[in-house]
């Protein structure tokens, strides 16, 4: 009992920062701002200083693979989103990480929907506009998703064949490159989150015509479900949370999943996720580790059912 009380002050004590937050992608970006706004809040919870290091670079690899080389201290933090826990491990042969094995669930935050998007330099205000004017085109469109065998990639491949379309994705390091091109007109439209979009749609540079999930986003009432538009399978939500190395003292997780908590129980934290399209729900380790598991299951099937070949 002595060496386990001892354990436990010293994991306590090691988490004193600073706190790194790990990101994935480019700075400029939904997940990059979603990280920004929790981690400025997180610092009056933990009493430390909590930064954002990017990451950036083969949709969440690199920043994953920065989290399993961490020391198990607390001190460490990934945030993300599903495409790096439960499809990316999926579809590359060697991702240089297992998130079973090699990551422990914090805590969940929000889930989130992907849209479809035109920019402005496309004159289609629908889906089935932006349809009509790639058959003027040829029948040939190039989209952009902000990483390779990601959800938006698979749904370019799903639209293209409901529409009988040539689509092509085309994958950039992170939604900030993605939409630095569609602003530029650069391509035409994009498959991204909500997070990623709802700025610039706001301000009119672009248009997001439909999205996944179920229902309808309170923040785009106007705005359709693929659901609507014939377009199954796809409304399960993906989730964002804050994963930290195997190995991390329990004292340390419960630490930071209780200041996450604190935080978004703030009514502003809350509104200005929730102004970014996300939908704002604490999860604790365990759920967190559920929903994970659950998005794995159902993305092994999607996976298998499109014939994707392992990269």
């Amino acid at each position: 009992m002595a060496v386990a009380s001892a354990f436990m002050v010293t994991a306590a004590q090691a988490q004193t920062g600073p706190v790194r937050i790990l990101v994935g992608f480019p700075a400029g970006g939904g997940t990059d701002a979603i990280a920004r706004t929790l981690a400025d809040k997180l610092k009056d919870q933990l009493g430390v200083p909590v930064v954002v290091e990017n990451k950036a670079g083969a949709g969440g690899q690199i920043a994953a693979q920065s989290l399993k080389a961490a020391a198990p201290d607390g001190n460490t933090l990934f945030l993300t989103h599903d495409h790096t826990i439960s499809i990316l491990p999926q579809v590359v042969k060697n991702p240089g990480f297992d998130p079973a094995k090699d990551f422990v669930p914090v805590a969940g935050f929000a889930t989130f929907v992907n849209a479809l998007a035109v920019s402005g330099g496309t004159p289609a205000k629908s889906t089935a506009e932006y349809v009509a004017w790639v058959r003027t085109q040829g029948g040939k469109g190039t989209l952009g998703v902000p990483a390779p065998a990601s959800t938006p990639e698979f749904l370019v491949k799903v639209l293209g064949e409901k529409y009988k379309l040539d689509l092509v994705a085309a994958p950039y390091r992170g939604s900030a490159p993605m939409m630095a091109d569609m602003l530029g007109n650069q391509i035409a439209a994009g498959v991204g989150s909500v997070p990623d979009f709802i700025e610039n749609h706001k301000a009119g540079k672009i248009r997001i015509v439909a999205v996944l999930g179920g229902n309808r986003q309170a923040i785009l009432p106007d705005v359709p479900t693929f659901s609507e538009l014939g377009l199954g399978g796809l409304e399960d939500m993906p989730y964002y949370g804050l994963f930290a190395p195997a190995g991390t003292p329990k004292v340390a997780i419960d630490k930071v999943s209780d200041a996450l908590a604190k935080v978004l129980a703030q009514p502003d934290v809350k509104d200005h996720l929730t102004a970014m399209g996300l939908t704002v729900g604490f999860m604790n380790s365990q759920q967190l580790a559920k929903r994970e598991q659950a998005y794995t299951q159902v993305w092994a099937k999607l996976i298998k059912a499109s014939g994707f070949q392992v990269q």
